[in-house]
């Protein structure tokens, strides 16, 4: 990069750095100001951590100048063009953290390989510095959080960057059954990179499309079910979401202590591993990462092995196909590919765990009250709501800006929930982890003598629609969400001008396992494509 252009563009990078946050309802219209051809065209566009790594190495960049460029991109696609809306709001600090990880690299220290890489985070991750945490809700704004989460902990200390939070769907999609993910109250509605019409699916919608559209090297997302994998397929990235505990939930706003984890989305396999193994940590206060203490990496790049596949016995969920003509052909050609690999693929006709619904979405209802009444109950003095009725009393009286197009009945069903000692909660929750633990995964896999499981990620991205919601079809994430165990989805290919993922998952602690064939099937294929900003699908 020419210094001359650096400086250049300074000014346009300090007034997105003004911008915080860089939205509000977000229900109005922008204008796509910026041609594509000139979006398309930026120097950082798909750049791999390695790149950049080599780039400040060789001092053709600065992690300062990265850091610009990104919020010069933002200001372009994010708040203009095409307008995502995916960024929630910008660390104001971030340059100036740029600019000492540039001096600790000029004295010669570096600490690895996320030294001086931007990442960005969801808005339910919470951050010791001048930025908010509010999960996308207007009960939320104002709220700084008294110190890191160890996530963010572990991010800083790894020499990233915190570049932004995204966008999500408002309490990461557990408010309302009509909800249209990627809308929060704060932050508006995202926009898919593909087809800007089209949903990034949810919760973590923000952290998927800015990643795609190169708004930022790396990002975090968080799950309970489907909201990394989903938004990662939808987006054209890669998603990994690891065995409940690998990563601390403390600081995370929660909904489910049984299924939550954070994990990376990123737009290669490799970035994924280096991002993930810089944050598996013991957490003193997550009892789920002591079990995970002796199970945990901190480089996962080690495993990665472009002919990791050979010799693998792998399950193909056909369970999870046939919910559009289109897609099948797609996921067909990419289990080729695998078995072209040198892999032996066994056909499993049925979905993986078999519990009564009402039973899952009890869990979730009771963990959820529990969970965010105590998160709200340690929160700031000067925020509206310490608990979930509050929160919900809230809502009501600022209806307007608070639910425009669809309403809360999920926080009210949770509300009307007992405590976690509730004969209800414990046999439903037994029930769940025993049909996709015990009686689900470990059980297809050892019956069948498989290695991992193989499956489409979900269905194409669905138009957004603020009035009916969500309308998409179709998806594998229940089993590895359900019991808890890892999964990793990559970019298989397109139709329609729509990326389709699939994912790998298997047994507790498989990330090594998981991340060498994902790695191998993404060499065999290259099917990651960058977003084309297309306004509206013409039909």
């Amino acid at each position: 990069m020419k210094r001359r252009s650096f400086l250049q563009s300074s000014a346009l990078g300090a007034a997105a750095l003004t911008a915080i946050p860089l939205t509000s309802c977000g229900t109005k219209e922008k204008k796509n100001t910026v041609p594509v051809s000139e979006v398309d065209d930026f120097e950082l566009n798909e750049k791999s951590v390695d790149e950049l790594q080599t780039m400040m190495v060789d001092n053709t960049i600065s992690s300062e100048e990265i850091v610009q460029l990104y919020l010069d991109r933002i200001e372009a696609v994010d708040k203009n063009g095409p307008s995502l809306n995916s960024v929630m709001e910008i660390n104001p600090d971030a340059l100036e953290q740029a600019r000492q990880l540039d001096i600790e690299r000029s004295e010669g220290k570096v600490r690895g390989s996320l030294h001086g890489i931007p990442v960005m985070i969801k808005d339910n991750i919470d951050t010791g510095d001048k930025m908010m945490t509010t999960a996308g809700s207007l009960a939320l704004v104002g709220h700084i959080a008294k110190k890191d989460s160890p996530l963010a902990a572990q991010l800083r200390k790894a020499g990233a960057i915190i570049l932004a939070k995204t966008n999500l769907s408002e309490w990461a999609n557990f408010r309302s059954s009509r909800s249209s993910s990627g809308w929060s109250s704060r932050g508006g509605q995202v926009r898919n990179p593909y087809i800007l019409d089209h949903s990034p699916c949810g919760s973590s919608s923000g952290s998927g499309a800015a990643v795609s559209a190169s708004l930022c090297t790396l990002a975090i997302g968080t799950e309970t079910n489907g909201s990394i994998t989903c938004p990662s397929s939808s987006n054209g990235i890669v998603g990994i979401k690891p065995t409940v505990g690998l990563i601390s939930r403390s600081g995370i706003i929660p909904i489910s202590h049984t299924q939550d984890t954070a994990g990376p989305m990123c737009r290669t396999v490799k970035d994924a591993a280096y991002l993930l193994g810089a944050l598996t940590e013991k957490d003193d206060n997550d009892i789920a990462t002591h079990k995970s203490r002796e199970k945990i990496h901190n480089d996962y790049a080690q495993f990665l092995d472009a002919n990791g596949l050979k010799g693998a016995r792998i399950g193909v969920g056909r369970g999870y196909m046939g919910f559009h003509e289109a897609a099948d052909p797609v996921f067909e050609k990419a289990y080729q590919v695998i078995k072209e690999s040198g892999a032996d693929l066994i056909d499993l006709e049925d979905t993986i765990g078999k519990v009564d619904g009402s039973d899952s979405f009890n869990v979730l209802l009771y963990e959820f009250k529990d969970g965010v009444n105590k998160y709200l109950a340690n929160t700031d003095e000067n925020i509206p709501v310490k608990n979930l009725e509050e929160l919900i009393k809230f809502n009501k009286e600022n209806e307007e800006k608070a639910m425009p197009w669809f309403k809360q009945e999920i926080l009210e069903q949770a509300q009307e929930k007992g405590d976690l000692s509730s004969k209800e909660y414990t046999e439903a929750l037994e029930r769940v982890l025993k049909a996709y633990r015990q009686d689900g995964i470990d059980k297809v896999m050892d019956f069948n003598n498989l290695d991992a499981i193989v499956a489409p990620t979900r269905g194409f991205s669905w138009t957004i629609d603020l009035v009916n919601g969500d309308h998409g079809r179709g998806g594998s994430s229940s089993a590895a969400a359900r019991s808890g165990y890892p999964s990793i989805t990559l970019p298989a290919g397109f139709a329609f001008d729509l990326p389709l993922g699939i994912s790998f998952f298997g047994r507790a602690y498989s990330e090594p396992t998981l991340l060498k064939f994902a790695y191998a099937f993404e060499q065999a294929s290259m099917q990651r494509r960058k977003p084309g900003f297309i306004a509206m699908r013409e039909y």
